[in-house]
């Protein structure tokens, strides 16, 4: 990682020319549909913002949220763009974000900031963290609570230099499905480190924050730890923000209709609870994506990865380099290294329909694939979905529909220092492999500030065999490795135990004023598997107070 720090630091000096740098929209799947409702509707107006690769630059959102004020119509839209321009007030030209009645003169100045300065060659947005929800389950004796308290500062100096952290201290009681996948992997979904807390309960931090640059006016280098999101859909079989923060290097090419992403990662191969300190191993990813806008309404990306490790902490220099095609390097230097590729799309039509999809690569041998014999070794997956904005002429009623296919043993490799993880965690879909899903999402605003949310997540895949003594690996759990696969070949998606799961979720969300909400929330979740000792039923009702904080989701 030496190397990484020695080009970072390099890139850093280099005093090129650069356009208004842009910090990025934290990742927050609610606040992030607005802007996606509005790039369906008027992205063709603004093709910069390509929304593949998340988070999305706050100077991209704000050039389309002018664009969306200035063709709203109903007051619900006429509200989300006014959030989206304060939201990102120094980068627009918009005056309505200032506060009639400030705190002692001082706090809210503007309405969506606690504490802001804004000078010519310095801005900085201070805002607390506040995270309180309570509830009950039907699999849990007992209050089932999280409790988040944090800051979150962010910036820019000198139109060239962006900076954002957010911590956030948590302590919290989840529901018993929560709590049965923190014994299988050990850790708190989403989370790095934690210890216990008083009875069944998880105590741990959450810290991200980066700092990045423009080295010219279309190429900018970040660096930092954070999570990240490729694709247009709900899932992501390349990269979703399931796994932690982790540290990474990015650089961002934009110029004319393409954009190129470099993401340089070092994860956390294994996380191992003892009662003294280790130093976890490591190992390290390197990612690209090149993205083009085939017209103003069509963009096509391709992508590869590559997952490896060369000793204690040792990064292969190799692939550093940004404009290589990493299966040739992987293939050169023995093949040991865990490759994916792939391609993704997004389609806008008539302003009201995105059409979308993912097709992801693990290994791929076509004569296998020709004659039908389930080869283990052939690792695919693949998405498809759609989008409808306004449904049915209703104004705001949003609709999204999306499946997502992934074989047996994709994203496992030979061991935790190649398998597509990070602190036990997956790095793609959250519920790892074998499997099908059935993702249906509505969205209607009937009021400007409540936002009604139903989501309904068919799931059917099939479970590892898990016994005291040994585990028999179907492909489902991305932790394990594929040397101990169950069979050579007739390998299909469910096999193992199977499992069919229906996770329903039905949320009222209330913004109280600028990024303070009231959640009320039911979820109902049935898992039915051959094995009856598997079934789980839960039914968990909870109330929540958030505030510059996403909902704390668990959909796996």
């Amino acid at each position: 990682m030496k190397a990484i720090l020695c080009v970072s630091g390099f890139c850093l000096a280099a005093g090129f020319a650069a356009r208004a740098q842009d910090v990025y929209v934290p990742y927050n799947p609610d606040i992030y549909h607005l802007i996606d409702r509005y790039q369906i509707k008027y992205g063709d107006q603004v093709p910069h913002l390509q929304t593949a690769v998340r988070p999305y630059g706050r100077l991209e959102v704000a050039d389309l949220a002018e664009v969306s004020a200035r063709n709203a119509q109903g007051a619900a839209d006429e509200f989300n763009t006014a959030y989206l321009l304060n939201d990102n007030w120094n980068y627009t030209t918009d005056e309505s974000n200032h506060s009639r009645r400030p705190i002692l003169n001082r706090f809210y100045e503007n309405q969506s900031d606690f504490y802001h300065i804004e000078k010519e060659n310095f801005t900085l947005r201070v805002n607390p963290v506040l995270g309180l929800e309570a509830g009950l389950d039907n699999q849990t004796d007992g209050l089932r609570y999280v409790n988040t308290r944090g800051v979150q500062l962010e910036g820019t100096i000198d139109d060239k230099f962006g900076f954002y952290t957010f911590i956030g201290e948590n302590q919290a009681r989840f529901p018993g499905y929560v709590q049965d996948r923190i014994a299988r992997d050990n850790v708190v979904p989403h989370e790095a480190f934690w210890k216990p807390f008083k009875e069944d309960g998880y105590d741990f931090l959450t810290a991200r924050g980066y700092v990045n640059y423009a080295l010219s006016r279309h190429v900018e280098i970040q660096l930092g730890h954070d999570r990240h999101f490729i694709g247009d859909g709900y899932r992501s079989l390349i990269y979703s923000d399931y796994a932690p923060a982790a540290f990474f290097l990015k650089l961002n090419t934009q110029v004319w209709r393409l954009q190129y992403m470099n993401l340089f990662q070092e994860l956390t191969a294994e996380y191992r609870r003892q009662n003294t300190d280790i130093l976890f191993p490591k190992k390290y990813m390197a990612l690209h994506r090149l993205g083009i806008n085939v017209t103003n309404n069509l963009n096509v990306g391709v992508f590869e990865q590559v997952i490896f490790a060369r000793g204690k902490g040792r990064f292969e220099l190799q692939y550093l380099n940004p404009v290589i095609f990493y299966r040739s390097i992987e293939q050169a230097m023995g093949s040991e290294d865990n490759a994916m590729l792939g391609a993704d799309f997004r389609w806008n039509i008539r302003h009201r329909v995105q059409l979308y999809g993912q097709l992801l690569l693990d290994e791929f041998l076509l004569n296998e694939v020709k004659t039908g014999s389930g080869w283990w070794g052939n690792k695919q997956g693949g998405q498809l979905g759609a989008k409808y904005i306004d449904a049915f002429g209703l104004s705001n009623l949003d609709l999204q529909g999306e499946v997502n296919i992934i074989r047996p043993y994709t994203y496992q490799h030979i061991n935790q220092f190649t398998n597509y993880q990070h602190y036990n965690q997956p790095l793609a879909h959250p519920v790892g492999a074998n499997l099908y899903e059935l993702i249906g999402i509505v969205h209607y605003q009937p009021l400007p500030r409540l936002m009604l949310t139903g989501k309904a997540i068919a799931t059917g895949y099939g479970q590892d065999v898990v016994s005291a003594a040994d585990t028999l690996n179907w492909g489902n759990n991305v932790l394990l490795s594929y040397l101990d696969r169950a069979q050579e070949y007739g390998n299909t998606i469910g096999q193992g135990i199977k499992t069919n799961q229906i996770h329903i979720d039905l949320t009222a969300t209330f913004m109280l004023k600028h990024n303070v909400f009231i959640d009320l929330k039911q979820i109902v979740r049935r898992t039915n598997a051959e094995d009856n000792s598997l079934d789980r039923n839960t039914v968990y009702t909870s109330v929540a107070f958030r505030w510059n904080i996403p909902q704390r989701l668990h959909e796996f």
